[in-house]
C-alpha cells in the first residue's frame, strides 16, 4: 500500500469500463506507473473492486478503490468493507462519485471509517456549495466533478472555470489543508494544465484515458502538462 503524499495528482478511475478490467486493469496500471515514473509525476489508479488486489500485487503507485460502504465488519451481507479494501492493498477511496452518491451522513461515516484505518479519502462533490460542506468532514482530497460534464470530453477547466475558483475559495474557506483536484471532462494535457492554473492540486480522469486506444500517449500528455506546469511555477 503506498500513500499518496505530494501534489500534484493524476488519479485515474478505470470504472466499470471492459478496456480496464480484469488482466487489462493490470496491464494499464503498470503503463501508467511507468509512464509517471519516467516523467515523474505522481499518478495513481482506481480500478473495479476485484482488480485491486491484482492491480496493487504488480504497481507501487497507489491503488484507490472506488468507493466503501459506511458500514463496520459484521453482518453486512453485499457491502464494501473499508478494511477488505485496504486488505486488498488500496492506499484509499473515492467517496460521493455522481454515480455513487451517498447521504451526508452516510458520507461522514464512510469518511471516519476511511480516516480511523489508515487510508486516503478522495470525496467528489459537484459543486462549490458541496464542496465547501464535504470539506468539513476533513476528508484527504476533494474533487470537483459537475456531474453534467463527466465523461463529456469537455473540461470543467475550460467549460466552467468559474465552478474551479468557486470551489477552491469556498474549500479553502472551512479547510486550509484538503488537496484539491478536478475532474469532468479532463481529456488532454491542456485541460490539465488549465485545471492547476485554476488552484486545483491534481485531476481525476477516466474515460479520456481507459477508452482510448492510446492509452500511453494520453497519459504522457497528461504527465508532461503537470510538469510544464511545475516549470513555469516555480
Amino acid at each position: 500500500m503506498t500513500l499518496v503524499t505530494s501534489d500534484p495528482l493524476i488519479l485515474i478511475n478505470y470504472k466499470t469500463y471492459l478496456e480496464a478490467t480484469g488482466k487489462k486493469s493490470v496491464e494499464l496500471s503498470r503503463t501508467i506507473e511507468k509512464i509517471g515514473r519516467d516523467i515523474g509525476v505522481n499518478v495513481a489508479v482506481a480500478p473495479q473492486f476485484c482488480d485491486i488486489a491484482h492491480v496493487a500485487a504488480q504497481v507501487e503507485i497507489p491503488v484507490f478503490a472506488q468507493h466503501v460502504d459506511p458500514v463496520l465488519p459484521g453482518a453486512s451481507t453485499g457491502h464494501v468493507l473499508a478494511d477488505s479494501v485496504k486488505a486488498a492493498g488500496a492506499s484509499g477511496s473515492l467517496l460521493n462519485h455522481s454515480e455513487r452518491l451517498l447521504r451526508l451522513a452516510d458520507l461522514e461515516k464512510a469518511v471516519s471509517l476511511v480516516r480511523e484505518i489508515g487510508l486516503t479519502s478522495i470525496v467528489c462533490a459537484g459543486n462549490a456549495y458541496s464542496a465547501s460542506a464535504v470539506s468539513v468532514l476533513r476528508p484527504d482530497m476533494v474533487a470537483i466533478e459537475p456531474p453534467e460534464l463527466i465523461g463529456s470530453g469537455r473540461a470543467v477547466s475550460k467549460e466552467q472555470p468559474e465552478v474551479v475558483t468557486q470551489s477552491v475559495k469556498e474549500i479553502r474557506r472551512v479547510n486550509s489543508e484538503v488537496k484539491i483536484l478536478c475532474g469532468a471532462g479532463v481529456s488532454t494535457g491542456d485541460d490539465v494544465y488549465a485545471s492547476l492554473k485554476l488552484g486545483a492540486q491534481g485531476v481525476l480522469v477516466a474515460s479520456a484515458l481507459v477508452k482510448s486506444n492510446h492509452p500511453d500517449v494520453v497519459i504522457a500528455d497528461f504527465c508532461n502538462a503537470v510538469r510544464r506546469f511545475e516549470e513555469e511555477h516555480r
